[in-house]
């Protein structure tokens, strides 16, 4: 990346690529603010002022401008503008000459939505506010739910209300626009392999797989380049590859003595909102997916070991589960219970990440369709396995019963109904 300086004469113009408002502003005060630093929201807040009266573009200032107005330094704006570039608020374009151009271009903050199911901004943020902060903010942004049950959809349809219209010529409508920054470039390979001795590795070992695994490991356990590349050479074998494996348990170790044993945030996460199922669903199958959307995989887990600590190897299975093949924690939740009941509580490494592989390549990411796909691949199981094979031991979770409301469901439905959502009422 070239290096630009900046003089206080040089020029910028702001151009508005998105339609902004006051939630957007809520949105940077609370969610980015934590992240970026109040110096940075308030250079895009001073950006955004500078626009013309219909936030389209603004005049022509200087950099001396937001001087003036912020009350800091040049080199304190630069910082600020690179925040907000890396975070997906800004981008910038330069034109060269005696005095230098810039025109900055505005997009709007991620919704609160995006922002909480986003893998680096949701763990930054709870790393820097801590759990009770991050909780309380969160309750700001829940869905309320209300539950409908009873109620009639009177709603008018667009075609019952209006009639067609003659043609009329089509134009590209202004729109909200916002950048998802991603963990692309949390570790710079460039200084990565600088940094690691020469002939150490091959070509080959940083495809592209290997990069997004560092990339992950780098942004789960709060890792920079420097120390990421004291890990990599640590695990490279004699062929000059990475081992993949020993390179989770290194970032693993060196987190858990820098965090007193804790584990990385995102084994303490709930589903998103966005993805979880309307509320006022009060069945048992209603009841059920509730567990499973609020109850994060560590939580779920430790109540299937009725409150102890899970095991070692468990706990890393959740983090392969949720950091390695990117599954959401609902779905997390579905596989476990599906496993432990089908295969009498053991939890198997290589046959839970069998399903989930299938689930990840099918796209699964809420509890209901998580449910759905393993009562259907169930029953195509029964359907194949050769009559032989006796398979009247392997059991079924509650939830496949689709009679769970009538109050004839057995005796052992009824109990694992109890235990299931005992804990969580």
């Amino acid at each position: 990346m070239k290096l630009i300086s900046l003089l206080p004469a040089d020029t910028y113009i702001v151009i508005n690529k998105t339609l902004l408002n006051e939630i957007d502003r809520k949105n940077l005060i609370s969610l980015y603010e934590p992240i970026i630093g109040c110096v940075a929201i308030s250079l895009y807040l001073t950006l955004w002022r500078d626009l013309d009266k219909l936030e389209i573009m603004s005049r022509e200032f200087t950099h001396h401008h937001l001087m003036s107005n912020l009350k800091i330094d040049l080199d304190s704006i630069v910082k600020a503008k690179e925040a907000l570039e890396a975070t997906g608020l800004i981008k910038t374009h330069f034109k060269p000459g005696e005095i230098k151009s810039f025109v900055y271009e505005l997009y709007s903050p991620l919704s609160a939505a995006d922002f909480f199911a986003h893998p680096v901004f949701n763990v930054v943020l709870y790393n820097n506010i801590g759990k009770k902060e991050y909780e309380m903010l969160k309750t700001l942004y829940e869905n309320v739910n209300f539950n409908l049950k009873g109620y009639e959809d009177i709603s008018k349809s667009i075609n019952t209300t209006f009639k067609s219209v003659s043609n009329i010529d089509s134009f590209t409508v202004k729109d909200k626009a916002t950048i998802t920054p991603d963990s692309e470039n949390i570790i710079d390979f460039e200084l990565l392999i600088t940094s690691l001795p020469k002939g150490l590795i091959t070509d080959k070992a940083l495809n592209k797989k290997t990069r997004e695994l560092i990339n992950n490991l780098a942004f789960v356990y709060n890792l920079d380049t420097l120390k990421m590349s004291e890990l990599v050479r640590g695990v490279i074998n004699e062929k000059g590859f990475i081992d993949k494996d020993e390179l989770r348990k290194s970032a693993r170790k060196f987190y858990q003595y820098n965090n007193s044993g804790t584990l990385p945030t995102l084994v303490y996460r709930h589903q998103p909102e966005y993805l979880k199922n309307p509320g006022g669903d009060n069945t048992n199958r209603g009841k059920i997916i509730y567990v499973f959307e609020n109850t994060t995989p560590y939580d779920f887990l430790k109540n299937k070991y009725k409150g102890a600590t899970p095991s070692g190897r468990d706990l890393r299975l959740l983090e392969t589960l949720l950091i390695d093949m990117g599954l959401k924690p609902a779905v997390v939740n579905v596989l476990i219970d599906y496993v432990l009941k089908r295969d009498n509580n053991k939890l198997s490494g290589n046959y839970v990440e069998t399903i989930a592989g299938q689930w990840r390549r099918l796209g699964i990411e809420t509890a209901i369709e998580a449910m759905n796909i393993a009562e259907k691949e169930h029953k195509k199981y029964k359907k194949i396995t050769p009559t032989k094979k006796k398979i009247t031991n392997i059991k079924e979770p509650v939830w496949f019963n689709e009679n769970i409301e009538k109050e004839e469901i057995s005796k052992e439905e009824k109990t694992e109904l109890e235990e299931l959502l005992k804990e969580f009422r």
